[in-house]
């Protein structure tokens, strides 16, 4: 019986042990003691205890495929549609079709070492299978946190690594370079404009604007005429377009990326010119979007027009975000603070900019070694 009579009394009422023996989630033998006056607050008592420990090992008992239910809905809270989309569909891919039934107490070395093998042979990229460690390490990161797992049993096992893999280099244009391309931007907007299309001027701006601000696409995609005042341009928001429902309208990555900009310009006068333009257009409005009007560009269109001003100007492709490296790669070579371009860029942390742009300092190497080369 769980519920023993001890001598004592205290204020009129018996003293009692309650004493409950079970096995926790790896299957040692626990014991909970304590003491309660009066037989109807022992048996209050010991129904409290049988219910927390059934509590506690259901949830040490978990699945992975329910840890990352209750994972989801927490996080939901906590960061951006976008980051809890990439979240949701890295692990439905790569982690749940192995592992979601298998309970959480059961990922042991072995285990993990199983997954990541499965993961290798899939044949994936380097940067996928980082990504897909990542965001199971935060899973059970959460499992950690919330005590259902003594600690976090992927840090034993180790991220994907490769020894035959370099570090992919950065993209991006050079000063001359960009001029050819957006030269071949700004030549189709004007024949489209000849066929009184004004619409390839939109795709021409949103290339100008990320060469010389170095904003993210989406942050691209959500600005707006008012977000103009003078020789600055703020940004507010960020729109996404691969969200289940169509477009969402969110606020910047992070804190560090809300942020006003001063604009360069050559900056200044293409959107001046465009504003212009878009003004001749019925139903002009300050809260239209400055690339695209009522609604922004289509990320394919975009990527479509790359392709095109690419090739008209004899220059490499570059992804859409390599323009974003391009801003970030001219200042660092011309010697711009790190700090001012991690300001720039809306980096929440200057180790990002740094770990990524570092080595585009040459400049900062050819001054070191005059310096040196002075002692004689």
């Amino acid at each position: 019986m769980p519920i023993y009579k001890m001598d004592g009394k205290k204020e009129g009422r018996q003293r009692y042990r309650v004493r409950i023996n079970y096995q926790d989630s790896l299957g040692k033998a626990k014991q909970i003691d304590r003491i309660a006056h009066g037989l109807e607050e022992a048996k209050l008592l010991e129904a409290e205890l049988k219910r927390s420990i059934k509590e506690e090992t259901a949830n040490k008992n978990l699945t992975v495929r329910q840890l990352f239910e209750e994972y989801i809905r927490f996080k939901k809270y906590e960061v951006r549609e976008t980051s809890l989309d990439k979240t949701k569909r890295v692990l439905e891919y790569h982690v749940l079709p192995t592992l979601e039934g298998t309970k959480i107490q059961k990922l042991t070395v072995p285990v993990l070492q199983k997954w990541k093998l499965i993961m290798e042979e899939k044949n994936l990229a380097l940067t996928t299978r980082q990504n897909a460690f990542g965001e199971f390490r935060a899973l059970l990161g959460y499992a950690v946190k919330m005590e259902y797992l003594p600690q976090n049993p992927l840090t034993k096992v180790g991220n994907f690594k490769s020894t035959t893999m370099l570090k992919e280099e950065i993209g991006f244009y050079t000063a001359e370079e960009f001029r050819s391309f957006i030269q071949a931007a700004r030549q189709c907007a004007q024949e489209r404009e000849d066929r009184q299309d004004m619409s390839e001027w939109h795709y021409y701006m949103f290339f100008m604007i990320a060469f010389y601000t170095g904003l993210r696409k989406g942050e691209i995609h959500g600005l707006q005429w008012d977000d103009i005042d003078g020789k600055y341009i703020s940004v507010r928001r960020s729109v996404a377009q691969k969200l289940q429902g169509g477009d969402r309208i969110t606020p910047p990555k992070n804190k560090s990326s809300i942020r006003t900009l001063q604009l360069p310009q050559p900056l200044m006068v293409a959107l001046d010119e465009h504003k212009e333009r878009c003004k001749r257009l019925d139903g002009f409005s300050n809260y239209l979007k400055i690339c695209g009007g009522q609604s922004p560009l289509r990320d394919s269109t975009i990527q479509k027009r790359n392709v095109k001003y690419s090739v008209l100007a004899k220059q490499n492709t570059l992804r859409i975000h390599d323009f974003r490296h391009s801003h970030a790669s001219l200042l660092a070579n011309e010697g711009i603070n790190i700090q001012e371009i991690a300001r720039r860029l809306g980096h929440s942390k200057i180790e990002i900019t740094w770990n990524t742009y570092a080595h585009l300092y040459p400049r900062e190497e050819e001054r070191a070694i005059q310096v040196l080369d002075k002692i004689v």
